[in-house]
């Protein structure tokens, strides 16, 4: 058994290093291995290629494999904390609460005549700060609440509250506006500059850290919350620090992204399936290379059909999805 989950990590790590230099190959130019190779170590390569691939399609191939990596984890600790296999990354609101920020931005500032707040704010910061405030006010009544199950239904409410804010800005602002707000709800990878990967990179890693520190919580909350309290387990600090490390995996893909959908939620159920394993020594790694690789496929086929991102994550995740609703009847 031990053999086979060896194989399984070199495995799913080969086929990450292979999906990463496709990425960059492909593109409106494809570009020869050999040619990334010279760009990435700074041999004989021609200028422009250079440049295609270190200021373009680097940026974004990175972005695509921290984005699958945290939006897995995010969605396989929501899964164990909420003991609900159809939980995901954005279970308590933080895609609801980006979206407010961003359609604040987008649709509400034009109405106030504040353009050029819109230009300084930026919808990464937008989208952060308002995910932060619904996970703010989650986390203060959650703190107070016991009940994972009560949290959880308020995160649902809070999310239907919210985007019943943003369908009324939506209502009432100008088309280009409207436009440029439903444009970033697709999600995208390609707008991430390097300057804003340099922020968006430690916070996934930092969160990824988080991740792995939960691993004996999260291994404890298999066997419910009562079980966990017997063997000494603090609830409170543990949750915090789940719902800690998926606001900044989540929400920081989300800020700088747009809310990808269905990663977070699929990926976990595969990596069981490919491990037969419930062993979060074992889930937590095999997320993390399995969501990579998972969204580097979906950014090659975007790339190669010039489709937005959120449309193949959904067509590659609904089958997985329907497949566990079917398995747990």
């Amino acid at each position: 058994m031990r053999s086979r989950t060896v194989v399984l990590f070199i495995a799913l790590s080969a086929l990450m290093v292979v999906l990463f230099l496709t990425d960059l190959s492909v593109g409106a130019v494809n570009i020869p291995v050999g040619d990334i190779w010279n760009a990435l170590t700074g041999g004989d390569c021609p200028p422009t290629t250079a440049k295609i691939i270190l200021n373009i399609r680097l940026v974004k191939a990175i972005v695509a494999l921290l984005g699958g990596a945290a939006l897995s984890v995010s969605g396989l600790q929501m899964q164990t904390l909420f003991r609900n296999p159809l939980a995901g990354p954005y279970v308590l609101g933080i895609s609801s609460g980006a979206s407010l920020g961003v359609a604040l931005l987008i649709l509400g500032a034009p109405m106030l005549g504040l353009t050029g707040f819109v230009s300084s704010m930026g919808m990464a910061g937008a989208a952060w700060a308002g995910a932060a405030a619904v996970l703010i006010v989650i986390a203060a009544v959650g703190h107070r609440i016991k009940d994972i199950m009560v949290i959880l239904i308020l995160g649902m409410m809070f999310s239907s509250g919210v985007g019943a804010v943003v369908q009324i800005l939506q209502y009432l602002s100008k088309e280009e506006s409207l436009k440029a707000f439903v444009i970033w709800t697709m999600g995208s990878l390609g707008d991430v500059t390097a300057s804003q990967l340099r922020v968006l990179a430690p916070s996934v890693i930092a969160g990824i850290i988080l991740s792995v520190a939960t691993i004996k919580p999260l291994n404890l909350l298999l066997f419910g919350e009562e079980y966990a309290v017997t063997m000494g387990l603090d609830i409170r600090r543990s949750r915090g620090l789940i719902l800690l490390s998926t606001t900044l995996l989540a929400g920081t893909v989300t800020a700088f992204c747009g809310p990808i959908g269905f990663i977070g939620l699929a990926m976990p159920h595969v990596t069981r399936m490919m491990f037969a394993d419930s062993d979060h020594r074992i889930l937590v790694p095999g997320t993390i290379l399995s969501g990579a690789s998972i969204l580097l496929v979906c950014d090659i086929i975007s790339k190669l059909f010039v489709l937005p991102i959120n449309a193949i994550t959904a067509l590659l995740g609904i089958p997985i999805v329907v497949w566990v609703v079917l398995r747990n009847k």
